[in-house]
């Protein structure tokens, strides 16, 4: 019964790719959001929005698009990049916006990255990570009917591709310009955890925008439907959405991402660990940056006869060029034995590591940098931290924080 399911499936997306249609229930704007009927489900492999071209294809034709895009941004089991594709198909691409590590996703993290023009397809590349320039401008925007946003996201608040999204979002709602997100799985769907970003004693900053938990549990359309439906735009504006969805999916799926992240997010291991181990970017140690294993190995010089693991960060380009502790022995633990089975059955963020690395650390007054309340979201972990709070204790302040947001969530998810 279920091999009969899933050919006559198959056979449905065939004649979709043969036969372009819009209106069905994997697309959804601001008034015709559509709810997945677990009734309905069938057993299958996800489908990102993106590959679902038949849905979207014949809403492209006769207009002028601008697309956000990165490495992550492709389609088939080729991987072909979305924008090569749509170009082939005859669609109208004016313009590529790239955003943190670039179009090409090679660039390093943080590194300012300039305007161009690409060179496969001759279109210009204006970035929306250099100079400060997070936002498209109405230049930028000048004779677009529409843009489409396609970046793989990690479901971190930290992670600056939430952060592009808002300024895109704003840009749109300011210039009358609709914007269709070809939505992606979250990794890190399953996990809602963290302190919530406490916006009245933290800066606004590209890496605390919103308050959110570390980890958000939303893909990037639930997310965006979220930016709207709270009025985080500038002057309570709204930007029309138009969302393809991914079929097929839950957030309580696991999902192997095809194409990496960012240079430094390269294993699944890394991408799992991430909600809980990039709050070591707050700390004087090296999470592994300018090795090949970043974010898989924690350790620092001063640790060195307390743990026998150790590496050295080393200039790599593309990747991390003057990492932290850069040509410094640094010794630490090791997590590339973790099984990411194992971490996202424990469900929730895990404090135990930098907890026992602070107490480990012998130089307690420089463990912490101004960094890490941005990252935590608020000036209270660090004081829980040096107060040596159990990791218990640490969590149970955050529950009302959590039960609020959870409720908020709920009336943005598109699946499960």
């Amino acid at each position: 019964m279920l091999t009969t399911r899933i050919f006559l499936q198959c056979a449905f997306i065939t004649v979709l790719w043969a036969n372009t249609a819009c209106g069905s229930p994997a697309v959804c704007t601001n008034c015709d959001s559509t709810k997945i009927n677990p009734d309905e489900e069938i057993i299958t492999k996800i489908i990102t929005g993106a590959d679902q071209v038949p849905l979207y294809i014949n809403y492209l034709k006769g207009k002028n698009i601008g697309m956000v895009i990165n490495q992550t941004s492709v389609i088939g089991k080729n991987l072909k990049p979305s924008v090569d594709s749509l170009l082939h198909a005859g669609i109208t691409i004016k313009k590529i916006f790239g955003p943190e590590h670039g179009f090409r996703g090679n660039a390093s993290n943080g590194a300012s990255v300039n305007d161009d023009v690409d060179a496969k397809t001759g279109l210009p590349v204006i970035s929306l990570y250099g100079n400060k320039h997070y936002k498209p401008t109405a230049e930028d925007l000048k004779g677009l009917d529409l843009m489409i946003f396609d970046v793989q996201d990690v479901g971190v608040r930290f992670y600056t591709y939430i952060s592009t999204l808002h300024y895109v979002m704003e840009a749109c709602a300011e210039n009358n310009i609709e914007l269709m997100i070809l939505d992606r799985p979250n990794p890190n769907g399953y996990l809602i955890d963290g302190p919530i970003l406490d916006t009245a004693n933290v800066p606004r900053a590209f890496v605390a925008m919103h308050p959110i938990p570390i980890s958000h549990g939303m893909t990037i359309a639930e997310y965006a439907q979220m930016i709207n439906g709270e009025g985080w735009l500038k002057d309570g504006l709204k930007c029309k959405l138009k969302i393809i969805r991914v079929a097929n999916y839950k957030h309580s799926l696991p999902y192997k991402l095809p194409v990496n992240p960012s240079p430094n997010l390269n294993t699944d291991q890394s991408i799992i660990l991430y909600p809980s181990i990039c709050l070591f970017e707050g700390t004087t140690l090296s999470l592994g940056r300018g090795t090949f294993f970043p974010f898989l190995e924690v350790g620092h010089p001063l640790l060195k006869g307390k743990y026998s693991f150790s590496f050295t960060p080393l200039s790599i380009k593309g990747m991390s060029e003057d990492p932290p502790q850069k040509d410094k022995e640094c010794f630490g633990v090791d997590l590339r034995a973790q099984s990411t089975d194992m971490i996202r059955k424990k469900g929730r963020l895990d404090l135990s590591l930098l907890m026992e690395l602070y107490k480990a650390f012998p130089d307690k007054a420089h463990f912490f940098n101004a960094y890490f309340t941005k990252l935590s979201g608020t000036p209270e972990l660090r004081k829980q931290i040096e107060a040596g709070k159990s990791e218990e204790e640490i969590r149970k302040s955050w529950e009302p924080g959590l039960i609020k947001f959870k409720t908020i969530r709920r009336k943005y998810l598109l699946y499960e």
